[in-house]
């Protein structure tokens, strides 16, 4: 095998891992949104609530998922792109709340660390792509 070949299907499978982990969690929240706010100890009271997780974890996840599936094979380096902003600002959120609400319990400090190593494994792919490419 080839650099190229091995860094495409290493960035292929890490975009293709984000959509598998994304896909997950928008399937879930379409069919049962407040298991998705258990996970944070939210109770959702009414239809609004309910909606409203279906529509930003379940269908803005679901689309998110789409756009990783093409770009893993279609445009792998945007991909890559996308998702060190994806997981970069997911693991900034976390920091600005740390910070602007004081300390994150376990659910928010496991997830900070998940976001922000997605994020340097992105950040590594990207980096390696120019010099493999010179070569």
């Amino acid at each position: 095998m080839t650099t190229k070949v091995i860094y495409f299907s290493a960035s292929k499978g890490f975009i293709l891992f984000s959509a598998l982990s994304l896909a997950y969690v928008a399937l879930l929240a379409m069919f049962n949104p407040q298991a998705v706010m258990d996970l944070v100890g939210v109770k959702l009271t009414n239809t609004d609530a309910l909606s409203s997780i279906r529509g930003i974890y379940g269908g803005v996840g679901i689309t998110i998922v789409v756009l990783l599936i093409y770009l893993a094979f279609f445009r792998t380096v945007k991909g890559l792109s996308f998702l060190v902003l994806f997981w970069g600002s997911y693991a900034a959120s976390r920091i600005i709340t740390w910070f602007a609400d004081g300390a994150l319990g376990e659910f928010g400090t496991n997830w900070l660390v998940i976001e922000s190593i997605m994020c340097v494994i992105g950040l590594v792919l990207l980096a390696l792509k120019s010099k493999i490419m010179d070569h």
